[in-house]
């Protein structure tokens, strides 16, 4: 396991914080689980970004025990995504975490790299499921049926739960980036191509968490003679 992969897994464990602050119910829309058996909802974070790594992360709800507040991460506040992941650590019966490098992500690409982190995040499941959901239109291979389901952070509770892992575990990673480069304002675009992101990137030049298969990066190293 590589040293960011390993860091990422520890960051994904829970804080203390103050339980259910600003959070309001939204579960009633959603679908926790059927008569599948156990089922994971998976999804991850950082395909798009320019630097960091790529997270994804399994969950396996107890649909006894609905969460409130669980959303997709998008539609939730910092505070909020905070307050849920402890929570779903908390109370799911089962969370993974898995994640791909930036090197990795360079070596196979970033599709390759984000189907990858999902197998890991569904290996590091300490329960089996009968079933795994997955946000998007594409399918890790996995030794468990599949099935892959657009706008599932928005309407399957395990997938929400997944996405807020994923998010809060690469924000986690992405303020360790910030804070040996804090020049790039890593803790407010998370590598994503900003305006400023892309200025840093131009002015200063790549940092070891950038990643050189990404068009402005490359552009960034070509016009630096880096390449």
């Amino acid at each position: 396991m590589s040293r960011v992969q390993t860091r990422a897994r520890a960051m994904a464990a829970p804080r203390q914080t103050r339980a259910g602050a600003g959070l309001r119910g939204v579960q009633a829309t959603l679908d926790w689980g059927g008569d599948d058996g156990l089922v994971a909802g998976v999804d991850e974070a950082g395909r798009g970004p320019l630097a960091g790594p790529v997270v994804a992360a399994a969950v396996i709800l107890d649909p006894s025990v609905p969460i409130e507040g669980v959303a997709d991460s998008k539609a939730l506040t910092a505070p909020q995504r905070e307050q849920l992941h402890d929570r779903i650590w908390a109370h799911a019966l089962s969370v993974g975490v898995g994640v791909a490098s930036v090197e990795e992500i360079d070596q196979i690409n970033i599709l390759q790299a984000t189907l990858a982190a999902m197998q890991r995040a569904v290996a590091a499941l300490r329960l089996r499921p009968q079933l795994v959901r997955v946000d998007g239109n594409r399918l890790p291979t996995l030794p468990v049926r599949a099935e892959a389901i657009v706008g599932g952070d928005a309407t399957v509770a395990a997938i929400a739960a997944a996405s807020i892992v994923a998010k809060v575990t690469r924000d986690r990673v992405m303020d360790e980036a910030h804070a040996a480069y804090p020049a790039y304002g890593f803790d407010r675009h998370r590598g994503y191509g900003t305006p400023q992101h892309l200025q840093a990137l131009r002015s200063l030049g790549p940092t070891p968490w950038h990643r050189r298969s990404f068009a402005p990066v490359a552009q960034v190293l070509r016009e630096r003679g880096l390449v």
